[in-house]
C-alpha cells in the first residue's frame, strides 16, 4: 500500500512538474513584454513639414484603444509609445534610442519614412529590436539577407515602378517621359523600376530626369526642365508636398501629359486636394486599398468596420482621408502578428510571425488580394491595382496586378 502511496504521489509531482514546464515552455518574454503588457515604440511626423502623416500615428494609437477596450492581445494591454520626429532623421536617431533603452520596447512598428528608417535601420538590426512594418517601400527595408530585423509594409518602390513601366509600354508606347524624383532612395527606387519595366526602351523614351530635395521650398524648376525637354509624360516619383506643387505648376501651364503618380503621393486630401482638385483630373496611381469615399464600397462589411471604429475612437479624424484607412490598416497587421505570437512574445518570434502570414485579408484591402510572407520574402504588399482621378475621387480599373519578380 505504501509504495502505492509513493508511486502516486511520485506520479503526481511529475505531472506537476511537467505542468510547471509546459507553462513556463509556453510564456516567454523578451524585454517590452509581460502577462499584462506588449511595449510598442514609434516616431510619427506629429509636427514639421510632413505632419500629413500624424494622422497615421492617431489612428494607430486609436485602434490599439480599441484592442484594450476589447481586452487586448491573448490579455495583455497594448502600451504605444509615440515620439513626435518631426520628419527629421536626426529626431528619428535620438527618438528611436529613447524607445530602446530607456522605454525598453518590444519592438519599434511603422516608424514613418524612407529617410527616417534608413537612419536607424542598422542601429535597430544591430540591437536585434524588430523595425516591423516601416512606413516604406524602399528595397532596402525588405532585405531579410541582410536586414532580418527590418520589415517594410508599403508596396516595394521598385516593384511599384517597373508596374508603370510595363503600363507605359502597353499603354503609351510613343511616350517621352519625363522624371521628377526626390533625392533619397524612395526616388532611386521607383526610377529603377521604371527602367526595369521599359527594359531596353528605357533610354530612348526617358527625356529628362530631375531631381529635388526634401528641404527645397518649390519644384517649379525641375518641372519647366521636363516640359522643355519635351515630355509627354510626367512620372512623378515624390511625396505630397512635392506631388501637389508639380499637379499644380503643371496646371498653370495649361501643359497635358500623361501624369503617374506614385502610390505615396495619392492621398486626396494630403496631395490632390492642395493642388486642385480639377487641377488634379486624369492623374494616374496605384492601389491596394478601398477608398472610403468610392461608392463602389458601399454596404461592404470590412469598410463599415471602419466607418464605426472611426466614429467610436477617432471621430474628430476624416474618415474619408486614406491616410487614415493606411493607419486601419498597419494597426490591424500588428495585431494579426502579435496574436500570431500567442504567448511567446520574443523579439525573435515577433519577426517569425511577421515572416509566416498566410493568405492575410484585411477589412481594407482590395478584394482578391491576400497578404503573404516567408522567411525570404519580407514583402507585404506585392498586389496592386491602377486607378485614375477622375476629378471627385479616385476609379480603379484594370485587373489586379501581382509583380513577385526580384525587389530591385
Amino acid at each position: 500500500m505504501r509504495n502505492g502511496i509513493f508511486h502516486l504521489v511520485t506520479g503526481t509531482a511529475l505531472a506537476v512538474a511537467l505542468s510547471a514546464s509546459s507553462a513556463y515552455a509556453q510564456k516567454k518574454y523578451d524585454t517590452g513584454a509581460t502577462d499584462t503588457e506588449i511595449k510598442i515604440g514609434q516616431t510619427v511626423p506629429f509636427s514639421g513639414a510632413y505632419s500629413v502623416y500624424a494622422n497615421i500615428g492617431k489612428t494607430q494609437a486609436a485602434y490599439m484603444k480599441m484592442i484594450n477596450d476589447q481586452g487586448g492581445i491573448n490579455g495583455r494591454k497594448i502600451n504605444l509609445i509615440q515620439y513626435d520626429d518631426a520628419y527629421s532623421p536626426p529626431k528619428t536617431v535620438e527618438q528611436i534610442r529613447k524607445l530602446v533603452e530607456s522605454d525598453e520596447v518590444l519592438l519599434t512598428f511603422q516608424v514613418i519614412g524612407t529617410a527616417a528608417n534608413a537612419a536607424v535601420q542598422k542601429y535597430l538590426n544591430g540591437k536585434k529590436v524588430p523595425q516591423l512594418f516601416a512606413a516604406t517601400g524602399a528595397s532596402k527595408f525588405t532585405d531579410p539577407k541582410n536586414f532580418p530585423w527590418t520589415m517594410g509594409y508599403n508596396p516595394n518602390y521598385f516593384v511599384e515602378g517597373r508596374i508603370y513601366g510595363t503600363y507605359i509600354l502597353k499603354e503609351h508606347p510613343d511616350a517621352k517621359i519625363g522624371i521628377l524624383y526626390q533625392n533619397d532612395d524612395l526616388g532611386k527606387d521607383y526610377i529603377n523600376g521604371l527602367k526595369a519595366g521599359l527594359g531596353d526602351k528605357a533610354a530612348k523614351m526617358i527625356v529628362a530626369e530631375a531631381s529635388y530635395e526634401v528641404s527645397d521650398p518649390t519644384i517649379d524648376s525641375q518641372v519647366l526642365k521636363i516640359k522643355d525637354a519635351g515630355a509627354t509624360l510626367f512620372y512623378s516619383a515624390t511625396t505630397p508636398k512635392q506631388a501637389a506643387q508639380a499637379i499644380r505648376k503643371i496646371h498653370e501651364l495649361n501643359w497635358k501629359p500623361v501624369h503617374i503618380l506614385d502610390i505615396n503621393a495619392s492621398p486626396v486630401s494630403a496631395t490632390l486636394q492642395p493642388a486642385g482638385l480639377e487641377a488634379s483630373k486624369g492623374v494616374i496611381s496605384v492601389n491596394y486599398g478601398k477608398d472610403p469615399a468610392d461608392p463602389t464600397w458601399k454596404g461592404d462589411a470590412g469598410l463599415q468596420k471602419y466607418l464605426d471604429f472611426m466614429a467610436k475612437y477617432f471621430p474628430e479624424g476624416d474618415k474619408m482621408n486614406t491616410v487614415n484607412t493606411y493607419g486601419y490598416s498597419t494597426a490591424q497587421l500588428l495585431v494579426q502578428v502579435l496574436k500570431q505570437c500567442g504567448d511567446d512574445l520574443t523579439r525573435e518570434n515577433v519577426m517569425k510571425q511577421a515572416a509566416s502570414l498566410k493568405d492575410v485579408v484585411l477589412d481594407l484591402g482590395l478584394p482578391g488580394m491576400k497578404i503573404n510572407t516567408g522567411p525570404n520574402d519580407y514583402r507585404v504588399n506585392k498586389q496592386l491595382q491602377m486607378m485614375k482621378f477622375n476629378g471627385e475621387r479616385w476609379e480603379l480599373f484594370g485587373p489586379i496586378l501581382e509583380d513577385a519578380g526580384p525587389a530591385g
